[in-house]
């Protein structure tokens, strides 16, 4: 099931038309998938930008065309004749600030088109690489020729290109086989709902649980009043660019440091 799949069923059990996801699974991946429902998608981004954890299986041996099981075989296969150890050790040494290039089949777009409708249709895509941040990476298990590694990354790193990346490194080749996210952020898959166990009935994890990892400051009425038409309002500079306008439990705004103001970037309560 797709992450549109998701999306489209969380609108029929909860009757409402405003949902969105923080970041797409692929099709063949498990895992934790956050929603935002109502005036609360506004702030997908804020949710997206976080780290998230995943726990991948990878074979290698060859690569595919996918940089996953999706793929076909390019080149031969490969033996596999190396040990446990080297294999923690080139894994250790993929963490850091890098460039990684993005797997020909991803939702990159190239000319506004996206890069997997240019590569279906068998033309070449050229994809520039981007800057990724892979914060953690460690080797799980060994029974050659498949391995599992568990990894948290910065948005926008793809997973599939780490095991296509581990495979150049070991000289074998390499892909994703299986791949499951266990957290964005602080919110954790163990604590997520299943699919179908969900009802209309099932209660929601609050918004300020969600986006706890930013800074908020308290507002008084006079200032919700100025935040309600998107006027900035007075603070001493804090912590982060982007902070929480609150009252009590409820969000009223997110905001950006400018100086000695905040100014509201989304509204969530208008006047």
């Amino acid at each position: 099931m797709t992450s549109h799949d998701v999306v489209a069923r969380v609108r029929r059990i909860f009757r409402i038309k405003a949902v969105g996801h923080t970041g797409t699974l692929d099709p063949f991946a498990t895992g934790l998938l956050v929603l935002l429902m109502g005036r609360a998608t506004r702030l997908a981004r804020f949710v997206e930008q976080r780290a998230k954890a995943y726990l991948a299986t990878a074979r290698l041996g060859f690569a595919t065309t996918t940089d996953d099981a999706t793929g076909a075989m390019l080149g031969g296969e490969r033996s596999v004749a190396i040990d446990r150890d080297t294999i923690a050790r080139t894994l250790s040494g993929m963490t850091g600030s890098q460039l990684q290039l993005p797997p020909a089949f991803s939702a990159k777009k190239v000319d506004g088109e996206r890069s997997y409708r240019r590569a279906r249709r068998g033309e070449t895509v050229t994809l520039s690489a981007s800057e990724v941040i892979i914060h953690r990476i460690e080797l799980v298990s060994f029974d050659p020729p498949a391995l599992v590694f568990r990894t948290t990354v910065s948005p926008g790193t793809y997973v599939r290109a780490i095991a296509r990346d581990l495979g150049d490194m070991l000289g074998t080749g390499g892909h994703l086989t299986a791949l499951r996210r266990e957290a964005i952020g602080d919110l954790m898959v163990d604590a997520a709902v299943p699919l179908a166990m969900l009802t209309d009935a099932t209660p929601l994890v609050p918004l300020r649980t969600v986006l706890g990892h930013m800074p908020s400051t308290e507002v008084t009425p006079e200032e919700q009043i100025a935040i309600s038409h998107g006027r900035p309002i007075p603070r001493i500079p804090g912590d982060g660019p982007d902070v929480l306008l609150v009252q009590g439990t409820r969000i009223l705004a997110v905001a950006r440091q400018d100086g000695d103001w905040l100014r509201p970037a989304v509204v969530l309560e208008g006047p």
